[in-house]
């Protein structure tokens, strides 16, 4: 999926492409509407409403002349706004809400400066519509003040994430002294010192101390992780408890809190299709509200007066505004954008909202995505009657206490979290190719792989599992089996997709056994030994069926096919390659994320679906209420009462788009 470039002023970074709210930059609505206000309540004080005085209202001679002027003042200052608004959308071939209320203020403004002219130059009494045309125009810009307030208050994911990185850090200089300095100076490669209770200032790697750190708002991980010497850091979480010393490693641009930003503004900058349906449907009220509206006014001439057709006609343009339109999408947007941040689901592209409830197929990558992509210790089992269950992973965890390889650690890991100490070994050398060698007590122990010991073992191995046996003095005495895990999660979502009618395929670059263990965990469909050229034409042929395609991967080998597919799902905390390759990032790489991802989805367009609907069917049915169509039983709407009636369709739709929340049980 084509990610579109925006070039954009940062204080207007919601405007373009909003679904009609491109022309905000064209003024401070809070100011305009503030400033005209005093002018406007004098002018709707000395203008009847609809030709009748109402009780609040009184006039003096020349009064009118004087409402004129200042009529005159607002549609300069106040209508600049929106003149230029409609000169953009005429430029750039599409008419809708700007044109809209432009005309609406344009015929009443100008038809009432003729009126009063009238009564002067020939002494005929017509009325005029200034009332109806400085409430519309104050009715217009108290709603894009409240609109840009409320999309305001809706993008505030970035400030406040920005709010969680301290101004200053505690450097620590080479005497081991402490200096405190402006964020903005650290550099990588700095140490800094954080205390308990504090906000870390800058992604890094913890060289001293251990601590549990707070990551909720930025990975969507409730409960507090434990972190250590050698454990990464993010900027912006916080330090529960104990003294923290950490290397700096990422600043600026490439931090993880920066990346989070990029992505929020991305997305709300980015327009989806549903977007594009609000645009076209704002364009073609615009063609209907002229088609009506002139309609109207050669009806109304014809059966009464060019008071009443104008009148009619007026109203016909005020109703027929998109604001609900305009503001319904951009809102849900931005609430789903936030609800999914502070889950640790950074949406990319907005448009994988909407194609992920069309999706037809889910492919997952099994290392890192459905599995831990880490060698675990599955079972440790004694060959012998001489030695317990525990003595043996004894000998293997002292055996391998000296080595960095992937297998020793694991093993060594998981006698750690047994509470067995390691044994003691006089002697430990490597064995090339084959394993490890130790003396103790003139016994030789040696952990090999079952290929090199070369006889059968009676051992029941996991599916999957690569086998190491320890042998003593050439007899195998114990057998250790080591897999890369299924994550916890993965069952569940793997339920989860088939109960939304998304076929989930495994797609793995490991062997035909291993990936054959997972996939009967799971009970799925998989394909071994896939390369990223395997991997991108398999979503290329389903895309080729048809198919809406969700590809779910870590980020890297799985590049090609994140690009590729309706919708690319990287787990995995904001590495550049996912962020480049995919439209969605899980920060907390999960695969149980997903369905929060996917309840995300179909809520958001479900909202979207809703406030669409709302606001076209309220404009397509007022339209000819407006111009009149019930005057016959005696029903007509004036300007200002079909103002106000499109402002509370606004707050309608505004109300429903911020209702959007996901279910508790899927939260983190």
């Amino acid at each position: 999926m084509a990610n579109k470039e925006h070039t954009m002023d940062h204080e207007h970074s919601n405007n373009h492409h909003e679904g009609g709210h491109e022309h905000h930059h064209h003024g401070n609505f809070k100011e305009i509407f503030l400033r005209s206000l005093p002018i406007g309540i004098i002018i709707m004080l000395l203008s009847p409403f609809m030709g009748i005085k109402l009780f609040f209202q009184f006039t003096f001679p020349y009064s009118d002349v004087l409402v004129s002027v200042l009529a005159t003042i607002l549609m300069v200052y106040a209508g600049k706004p929106f003149y230029m608004g409609a000169v953009d959308e005429f430029k750039q071939k599409e008419p809708g809400m700007m044109a809209l209320v432009t005309m609406g203020i344009s015929v009443s403004y100008f038809y009432s400066l003729y009126a009063v002219a009238a009564r002067y130059i020939t002494g005929e009494h017509i009325m005029d519509f200034y009332f109806e045309f400085v409430s519309l125009l104050l009715i217009m810009l108290l709603g894009h003040w409240i609109e840009m307030r409320a999309v305001g208050e809706a993008g505030n994911a970035q400030k406040e994430l920005a709010e969680l990185v301290p101004k200053e850090a505690d450097l620590v200089l080479e005497d081991e002294s402490i200096k405190s300095v402006a964020v903005s100076e650290l550099q990588v490669g700095d140490i800094i010192r954080v205390q308990a209770g504090e906000n870390i200032p800058a992604d890094g790697t913890i060289k001293q101390g251990e601590s549990r750190v707070n990551e909720s708002l930025l990975t969507g991980e409730s409960k507090p992780v434990e972190r250590g010497v050698g454990d990464q850091v993010i900027g912006g979480s916080t330090n529960n408890e104990g003294v923290l010393y950490i290397e700096v490693e990422e600043i600026g641009e490439k931090s993880f809190m920066s990346q989070v930003q990029t992505l929020i503004q991305e997305a709300q900058n980015q327009p989806s299709r549903a977007e594009d349906a609000a645009s076209k449907v704002a364009k073609a009220l615009f063609y209907v509200a002229i088609v009506v509206a002139f309609i109207a006014f050669i009806t109304w001439f014809i059966l009464e007066d060019v008071e009443t057709a104008v009148r009619l006609t007026v109203t016909t343009l005020v109703i027929a505004c998109p604001h609900a339109l305009g503001l319904a999408i951009p809102l849900v947007v931005a609430r789903s954008t936030i609800l999914g941040a502070k889950q640790g689901l950074l949406v990319k592209d907005r448009e994988a909202l909407e194609l992920t409830t069309k999706a037809d197929v889910m492919i997952l990558d099994k290392t890192g995505t459905l599995t831990s992509g880490e060698f675990k210790v599955l079972e440790v089992e004694s060959l012998s009657t001489e030695y317990s269950q525990e003595e043996i992973l004894s000998l293997m965890a002292g055996i391998e206490g000296g080595s960095s390889h992937p297998i020793a650690q694991s093993i060594v890991a998981h006698a750690e979290t047994k509470e067995i100490k390691a044994h003691s070994f006089d002697s430990i050398e490597v064995i090339s190719g084959t394993g490890v060698k130790g003396k103790v007590n003139e016994h030789t122990y040696e952990l090999i792989s079952q290929k090199a010991y070369g006889e059968k073992v009676d051992f029941e191995i996991p599916a999957g599992a690569t086998i190491s046996l320890l042998v003593e003095n050439g007899e195998a005495i114990g057998a250790v089996a080591l897999g890369d895990e299924l994550k916890s999660t993965s069952k569940h979502l793997i339920d989860v997709l088939i109960s939304q009618d998304i076929q989930p395929i495994m797609a793995t670059g490991d062997n035909e056994k291993a990936a054959k263990a997972v996939a009967n965990d799971l009970g799925i469909e998989y394909k071994a030994s896939q390369s990223p050229q395997d991997k991108h034409d398999l979503v290329q042929s389903l895309k080729d069926e048809g198919k809406t395609v969700i590809m779910v991967g870590d980020g890297v080998n799985d590049a090609p096919s994140l690009a590729l597919a309706d919708v690319g799902v990287a787990i995995g905390a904001g590495t550049q390659v996912a962020i480049d390759s995919a439209d969605i990032i899980l920060t907390q790489s999960e695969p149980g994320d997903i369905e929060s991802f996917i309840e995300l989805s179909n809520k958001t367009t479900s909202k979207m679906n809703q406030n669409l609907i709302w606001g076209a069917g309220y404009n397509f049915i007022a339209i000819p209420l407006a111009a009149g169509i019930l005057a016959p039983i005696g029903f007509t709407l004036s300007p200002a009462v079909g103002a106000v009636l499109m402002s509370i369709s606004t707050v309608i739709v505004a109300i429903n788009a911020m209702t959007l929340n996901l279910d508790e049980t899927t939260q983190h």
